[in-house]
């Protein structure tokens, strides 16, 4: 049996930074550069020899930043700081998402008002918090033919959380479940 060969390892040096590859000093092959210096004057149209050269001597690495213009542009920087920062901004940008969460509150068509209301008062909780709220009347059995109740039930509620809550998506009969979707009015 006959065994494929293995492939050999990538010489290519090429990292990948906000989803765009990098090409690194000695990797950059092309006849001439539109060249850009440390401090992010316009050194001109050069060799990519001549370039290499020029970053060398500064103790920089030279990188291809545009690879798709004519011709292609690099510049003169420190890489392993310039990845530093990029992942520090990536990181920072995370921390101040804010993720919105689904929170689901069920009930049956049959609930008495004052379990109503301990049911509202927790989703207004939820949508003071920033979150959408999902509300869900489930049907048992006979509870079947009766969907209107559960329909009506659903208006009502987001009748009493109209003050601080907008109906995302109407009541819909999904199976033996009719939900309905509340999310928080945008606060001025």
């Amino acid at each position: 049996m006959i065994y494929p060969a293995k492939p050999e390892p990538c010489n290519w040096r090429c990292f990948t930074i906000a989803k765009l590859d990098h090409q690194l000093n000695e990797e950059i092959r092309d006849k001439e550069i539109r060249l850009i210096g440390a401090d992010g004057a316009q050194l001109g149209i050069m060799s990519a020899n001549e370039a290499n050269n020029l970053a060398e001597e500064q103790g920089l690495d030279l990188v291809k930043i545009s690879p798709n213009a004519v011709p292609p542009v690099c510049k003169i920087m420190d890489y392993s700081k310039f990845c530093f920062d990029q992942k520090k901004r990536e990181k920072e940008a995370k921390k101040n998402q804010k993720v919105v969460e689904i929170k689901e509150i069920r009930m049956s068509p049959s609930i008495d008002t004052n379990d109503f209301n301990t049911k509202v008062k927790s989703a207004q909780k939820f949508l003071k918090d920033g979150n959408r709220v999902k509300v869900s009347v489930r049907f048992r059995g006979r509870e079947m033919a009766h969907t209107n109740l559960g329909e009506k039930l659903l208006l009502d509620f987001a009748e009493a959380c109209a003050e601080i809550a907008t109906t995302e998506k109407n009541p819909k009969l999904e199976g033996r479940f009719m939900a309905m979707f509340l999310s928080p009015k945008a606060s001025k």
